[in-house]
């Protein structure tokens, strides 16, 4: 079986903590980040300045952070399919970010 690699192409900041991603296979996601901000990784992008400095890697792929957060692409292209697994860790994780 060959799994689909996919690309983040371009993305737009629609809301507080939320992002529409568009793939190279012109599919659109809008993901909701701040119900799993936790944790050492993520936390620190609870701050929204922070949270806005998202870029996009243009070797990777895939949108990144000034603190080196990131996410597989794929688990952004198929968010629905591993938002519940996302936010069952994410009530795992420590809610501060030091």
């Amino acid at each position: 079986m060959h799994k689909k690699i996919y690309r983040v192409i371009a993305f737009q900041n629609v809301g507080p903590y939320t992002l529409a991603i568009t793939f190279d296979d012109d599919s659109v996601q809008t993901i909701d980040f701040e119900p799993i901000l936790y944790g050492p990784l993520y936390g620190p992008l609870r701050d929204l300045a922070m949270f806005n400095q998202v870029r996009l890697d243009p070797n990777f792929h895939t949108l990144v952070w000034p603190n080196d957060a990131d996410f597989d692409p794929e688990t952004l292209h198929d968010w629905p399919r591993h938002q519940a697994i996302w936010l069952a860790a994410a009530k795992q994780w420590p809610s501060d970010s030091a």
